[in-house]
Parts: C-alpha cells; structure tokens; sequence
C-alpha cells in the first residue's frame, strides 16, 4: 500500500445516516445526525447532555492547509500521513487535562475512532480567542513597523523579535464576518479590543459582561496548563488559538466551553526549548511549513498578500510539493504527538473501512 492510500483526504463521502447537508471545513467534516438518532445515542451512552440536544460526528482528515489554501503532494499525496489522528490525540489529551484541572468541559462526547468525534451542538463565541506568550509572527511584523498597541493594549519600546513578553497577552479577532458592531470592520479575523467586547458582547454571543472574564480565565489558564506541561516536555507553548460555545446540560445548565481543537500545532506555536535557549528557533508546529513554503516559492507576497488569492490558489493547486516535505510535516505532527501523550500513535492503514465499521457495529448509524 502507497503513502497515499494512507492517507484521509476526503472525509466528506461517509455514508453516515443524516438528513442534513454535510458541512466541509479546511480539515474536519461534520456529519448532523437524525433526530432520532441523536436522541438514541443520548440515552443508550448517557452523554450528560438535553434530550433533545443535536449531535453531530465529526471527522478530521489529513489534508494541510496554510494560508487559507489546501496543500497537496507528489504521487497523488493529498494530505499528510497521521496529521489527523496526530490532532485528535493532542487535543483530546488537553481537553482532559482541562477538567482535571477543573477549567471547563469540551463539545466532545466521545471519542470512537481517533479521527472521529461525537460532538454536541454549542452555539458559538465569536471570538478567535488567541494568546501570545512570545512575540513573534504578525505581531512582530507590525511591531518592527512601529506598531505599539495590539487589541487595546500598549507594548514597551525596546522588544527584540521572538522576545518572552513581558505578561501574557489575549488579543482577540473576529470568528467570521459580524456586522454592525461600532469600530469593529465587517471582515473575518480582524483585531478586537476589550472594550469592543465589553461594549457589544450580545453581538460576539456572549451572555453577559460576566462573561468575558470567564473566557479571559479560561484562555489564560487552559494556556497555563498546557505550557506547563509542555516545558516539562522542553517544549516551548509560544502562542495558541482557542474557541468557546455555550452548551446545556443534562440538568439544563447553561455553561461556557472550549470548542475545536486545542493546543495543536495547527492552532499554535511550538518551539523547542534547548533550541531557543541557544538562540536558534526550531518550530514544531505548522509554522515550520508555512516558513517552508515562503522560502520554496520565489515571490513570497503572493502568500502574504490578501489581495493575489487567484494566484496564492493557483500555486497550492499546480504544485505538488516533495514528498520528502510532506513526511518532514508528518514527522512533526506524530513527534509532538508521541511526546505529549506519552503513547506511540497508532495509523490505520485503511481509516476510513476502520471508521464506517465501528459507526455501523457500534453506534448504528450506517445504513
């Protein structure tokens, strides 16, 4: 069997019983499942959810997008072996450390494939929640231009490029396009401040005012538990985006959770520890290969700059990159992994049988 067979690209053809269009994301598929079914599964596994709650399966896949484009490889490679399964195991780790830690619950129900999720519906925060804890990336860009406040807050003079700050930062951004907030541009991923939010939490779907402090704790502490594990690992927790819904419970308690995936190298930055502390930067995240496809196409702007997306598309789509490149990715993901788990990552040769069998011997749902 080839490296591509291997591989999930398409995670959108599964023949999950739904009556619902199945939504197609950059990397996860989710699958809305009947009425019925939801109801069935809620009661027969006791999921601490309403009765009524709609459920969903969601699948990841391999694929690999940077700069809002999906990458493919050489010999049919439409994706990365393991990345998926990479993913779900780093934040299924995380998201249990979270509730030891007494922070918050996730969306995920159950786990019955390591690609596959069984997720309630939550409604979202429409907030990318991101901390820095480093600055470097964007930040550092606009930094070394002048720029002295992020998201309502003033940096010092005097910060050198991938620098330790001097606190913790969140510097929010819009989760889609949101109309009609004062000061706040009708464009997806654009900085907001506290004060927006403050100003205008009904529109970002957030309860009350209250709220904001319980998602500033739970981004700074969830940030906390995660950097603390990873420096044990001597890994270094640079930056991470994180997303929050509301849920109701079984006893129909509204509450504030963690959403997607977390603490991953899509939705983060890693550097290796011993590697930074001799001054050299080794990332262990998708940072790696978005710095690769900057130096391996000779006009860089093209990736940078918003406004040539026909082009930026048009080179993802005619180049099909090394396969010696795809497996330095692959390595990545399953390395931190491996570590942060403390488990070998087992890769099915055929996910997608593996995963339509356990959904039809297990939880019904295939017809």
């Amino acid at each position: 069997m080839s490296l591509a067979d291997k591989v999930l690209a398409v995670n959108n053809d599964l023949p999950i019983r739904t009556d619902s269009p199945v939504h197609s994301g950059k990397v996860r598929s989710v699958y809305w499942l009947t009425e019925a079914d939801s109801q069935r599964l809620i009661k027969e596994k006791g999921y601490d959810v309403a009765a009524d709650a709609p459920l969903a399966i969601m699948v990841i896949s391999d694929r690999i997008s940077a700069f809002d484009c999906i990458w493919h490889g050489e010999g049919g490679m439409n994706g990365v072996p393991g990345k998926g399964a990479a993913l779900n195991a780093i934040s299924n780790h995380w998201f249990k450390l979270f509730r030891d830690n007494g922070l918050a619950d996730s969306h995920i129900l159950d786990i019955p494939h390591p690609f596959v999720w069984i997720v309630q519906k939550a409604k979202p925060v429409m907030i990318e929640a991101i901390c820095r804890q480093y600055i470097t990336g964007s930040m550092w860009r606009a930094y070394s231009k002048g720029e002295r406040e992020f998201c309502g807050i003033q940096l010092p003079d005097g910060l050198q490029k991938d620098q330790k700050l001097p606190e913790i930062l969140i510097t929010p951004s819009t989760k889609g396009i949101l109309k009609g907030i004062p000061g706040v541009p009708e464009a997806d991923d654009v900085n907001i401040t506290r004060q927006n939010l403050e100003d205008n939490f009904a529109a970002f779907n957030l309860r009350s005012q209250d709220d904001i402090n319980q998602y500033e704790k739970l981004l700074k502490e969830g940030f906390g538990v995660i950097s603390d594990a990873l420096t044990a690992l001597e890994q270094t927790f640079v930056d991470t985006k994180f997303e929050f819904g509301y849920v109701t419970d079984a006893a129909g308690n509204e509450k504030l959770i963690y959403m997607d995936e977390v603490g991953t190298p899509d939705s983060s930055r890693i550097w290796d520890t011993v590697a930074y502390n001799n001054g050299k930067i080794v990332e262990n995240s998708k940072e790696g290969f978005r710095q690769w496809l900057l130096n391996h196409f000779p006009e860089p702007d093209i990736l940078l700059n918003k406004e040539r997306m026909p082009e930026r598309e048009a080179l993802a789509r005619d180049n099909a990159l090394p396969e010696t490149v795809m497996m330095d990715i692959s390595a990545t993901y399953v390395g931190v992994a491996e570590k942060v788990t403390g488990k070998k990552l087992e890769l099915s040769d055929n996910p997608k049988a593996d995963i339509v069998d356990i959904l039809r011997n297990q939880y019904d749902l295939i017809d």
